[in-house]
């Protein structure tokens, strides 16, 4: 299953309902949702989600709202760690480094973004949510019923008197 980070300003066009954005970036979290990706946040875009959100919707649907996120993605840690791989990265914005270096950390595929020239720099690689909802829908899918890696006994047919002497004509 991809990993993927989605941004936070794709959580917010879904949460603001921001119209010339909301239908992509909805579409993709829904591919989340519905378990089709693994979909991650970056830790410290949850916070800049709840703050945004709260100024727009009011506290408690902004705390409603981030605890549907936690419920649903998974979260890209932030730690020193990330934070010094986000410094090496020479991003001219931290906050996108920090993301990118939180989806490296996370092993994840791809970054879902509105602004993927921001991560031009990137060890993962950025696209639209339009990009994104193509690349899900071309790939080959998995079954749904598990594999069974055991392998398959076969018997091994024995030859009749009649065949062998046949195939040795032939040989």
């Amino acid at each position: 299953m991809r990993r993927v980070l989605l941004d936070a300003n794709v959580i917010l066009d879904v949460a603001l309902p921001r119209p010339a954005h909301v239908a992509a970036s909805a579409a993709v979290w829904a591919q989340a949702e519905q378990g089709r990706i693994r979909g991650f946040l970056s830790a410290h875009a949850v916070t800049t989600i709840y703050y945004l959100a709260g100024k727009n919707l009011g506290r408690t649907r902004a705390q409603q709202l981030v605890a549907d996120l936690v419920r649903i993605f998974r979260t890209a840690g932030v730690d020193g760690n990330v934070i010094s791989r986000a410094l090496s990265l020479g991003f001219p914005d931290l906050e996108d480094a920090v993301t990118a270096a939180a989806a490296e950390s996370a092993r994840c595929e791809l970054i879902v973004t509105r602004d993927p020239r921001g991560f031009a720099a990137s060890p993962v690689k950025a696209v639209s949510p339009e990009l994104a909802l193509a690349s899900f829908t071309s790939e080959v899918h998995e079954p749904t019923e598990p594999y069974d890696a055991a392998p398959v006994r076969r018997r091994r047919r024995r030859s009749r008197p009649d065949e062998r002497s046949a195939a040795a004509s032939r040989g």
